[in-house]
């Protein structure tokens, strides 16, 4: 058998293995139920990522609401494209982050106002997916307590996704999340001065 041949045969038997065991994984995963995701961490692409999940919701015929908490601009590709769609209720809530705002209490007074809406669309089960953009912002800087959000998301209708991002998640929501997802900053454009450029940054 020539050195090609004994790669291919090698390669097969590893995939026939690994084929096995997801086979096995996929046909224990027996309950169809709503799933609660949080993407955290320091690097870039938790809201990005948040914001691509609604395209497939869509392609499933799901109807999509999306609250943003802290972010105040407008002018963003993703509220541009996404409003255009009749399957999406969109809202932004905040005013800016916390460093431009300065204004504690403002900005808990626009994060409990936030959490109404989402409150709100967690209680119907018309909409298939749900996106809390920057959530995790206002539940690290105490805006809003971490376990009524926590149960308000818990009680929602069994089929409904929800989706919450940001930095600083906090333990009770990573503890009762089903999938977390941490992204990891190994380097970033604008540490080398690059301005945040529209379709990339917002």
């Amino acid at each position: 058998m020539t050195e090609s041949a004994e790669k291919d045969a090698r390669h097969n038997e590893r995939m026939a293995r690994k084929k096995a065991v997801v086979d096995e994984k996929i046909a224990q995963a027996t309950r169809q139920q709503g799933v609660f995701l949080v993407n955290t961490g320091n690097g870039k692409g938790k809201s990005s990522a948040g914001f691509g999940l609604i395209a497939r919701a869509i392609g499933h015929g799901q109807t999509v609401g999306v609250v943003q908490f802290i972010k105040g601009r407008s002018d963003t590709g993703e509220e541009a494209f996404w409003r255009k769609q009749p399957e999406v209720q969109w809202h932004v809530m905040g005013e800016g982050f916390t460093w431009e705002t300065q204004d504690r209490q403002r900005d808990i007074e626009r994060a409990q106002a936030a959490w109404e809406v989402a409150r709100q669309m967690l209680k119907d089960e018309s909409l298939g997916l749900l996106v809390f953009d920057e959530l995790n912002i206002a539940l690290k800087y105490g805006y809003l307590d971490a376990r009524t959000v926590v149960d308000d998301i818990k009680a929602r209708p069994r089929m409904q996704h929800v989706v919450v991002t940001g930095r600083g998640a906090p333990e009770l929501l990573l503890e009762a999340a089903d999938t977390v997802t941490e992204m990891r900053l190994e380097k970033h454009a604008f540490k080398a001065g690059i301005q945040a450029m529209p379709g990339m940054e917002f």
